[in-house]
């Protein structure tokens, strides 16, 4: 009879009183074995490589290796090993550099056992496991609330919800998907949202992976914040 799936996380922050304290936390969660911890991007890139984790928890700001660029090798160098930021920081220059480098979760360190079980999980189904917050930033850039004209100055920018000329010769319905993957939506809640087939979302998840070139749903929210594309009218 087959056991109770395990997943494998490495842990890396300079901190040590952090870092213990996570793996401290990881290891009341059922469900997940910590296999490592870091104290630099450095070490983290060469733990994964000694022992191929399925989820990095990373910090981004590290001495010698940041955890961008960590981020960046090791899902370049080992893609079957997932990264979730857990880091102080949420602001822009954090968050999109750490999605486009490849990250699938990001979360703020306030959050608890529960949030960070919850990201784990999401991140190796396929789905991206970013925090409440962090969702939330996402849809306000991506409906410009975050950046709003000030008063009785014309906008240049075209209203994300006006119709435009999807980029990189994405179909209509390949960018409604990409604006339902950017409002956090799984796959069956797409079909659910467009009245098609899981393998129909599937079809069109993968044609547009293939003409944006992003590899994965994080990377997918980030394109969609850059170009301005929202999903479907509820």
């Amino acid at each position: 009879m087959t056991g109770p799936t395990v997943t494998r996380v490495l842990v890396a922050d300079d901190q040590t009183v952090v870092r213990e304290g996570i793996v401290m936390l990881l290891g009341l969660l059922p469900g997940i074995e910590v296999v490592g911890a870091a104290a630099d991007g450095e070490e983290a890139v060469a733990l994964v490589a000694r022992h191929r984790p399925d989820v990095v928890l990373m910090d981004l700001r590290m001495p010698r290796c940041d955890g961008v660029e960590a981020t960046r090798r090791i899902r370049a160098a080992y893609p079957g090993t997932e990264v979730v930021v857990l880091t102080t920081y949420a602001d822009d220059e954090s968050l999109f550099p750490a999605l486009r480098a490849g990250a699938r979760g990001y979360l703020t360190k306030d959050a608890g056992g529960e949030e960070i079980a919850r990201a784990i999980a999401d991140v190796r189904s396929g789905a991206a496991g970013l925090s409440p917050q962090v969702q939330l930033r996402l849809l306000e850039r991506l409906s410009g609330a975050a950046d709003p004209v000030p008063s009785g100055e014309p906008s240049s920018a075209p209203s994300p919800a006006t119709p435009a000329e999807p980029p990189d010769g994405l179909t209509a319905r390949e960018a409604e998907v990409l604006g339902l993957i950017a409002e956090g939506l799984s796959n069956t809640e797409i079909a659910r949202r467009l009245y098609v087939g899981p393998a129909t979302v599937k079809t069109h998840i993968n044609n547009l992976f293939a003409k944006t070139g992003v590899r994965d749903r994080a990377q997918a929210v980030a394109y969609a914040f850059r170009h301005g594309i929202t999903g479907s009218p509820q």
